[in-house]
């Protein structure tokens, strides 16, 4: 499936084939950091498929396995659009939150689970507007 990716400020575009039955929702600690959410959700594609405009800049990570990735971004809003290899990269895990079909791909995998927030099965029943509230939400 070709998916279209932009960071928040628009300075950064790029296409990508990815397969929808390859998305990962991953719980890991590194992850809820990185996105600021409890989750963050990818799926790979081959380096070769995916078309950029724009220019990125990229962080080195050591995980605790001791791999060492290379988290891709934009460097004027700082949106996160893919991780890969830091040399002779063949594969970039797409950020989903980055990609507008974002919709149409739910996951098919989670990993890292036992670092999931343990509320995140009750947020069906958390009440909900849809859109910005003119109030703060009610104290509990």
């Amino acid at each position: 499936m070709l998916v279209h990716g932009a960071c928040h400020c628009g300075a950064v575009r790029f296409t990508a084939e990815i397969d929808p039955q390859r998305v990962i929702a991953c719980h890991c600690s590194d992850c809820q950091v990185m996105s600021g959410a409890p989750f963050r959700v990818s799926s790979p594609a081959a380096m070769d498929s995916v078309k950029l405009e724009g220019r990125t800049k990229a962080y080195l990570k050591t995980a605790d396995s001791g791999n060492r990735r290379a988290m891709v971004f934009c460097p004027e809003c700082g949106t996160h659009l893919w991780a890969t290899q830091p040399e002779n990269a063949t594969l970039a895990m797409i950020r989903l939150g980055c990609v507008r079909e974002r919709a149409e791909l739910p996951p098919t995998l989670q990993i890292w689970t036992h670092s999931a927030m343990p509320w995140l099965d009750t947020l069906a029943s958390v009440p909900g507007v849809p859109g910005q509230p003119t109030a703060p939400p009610p104290a509990r």
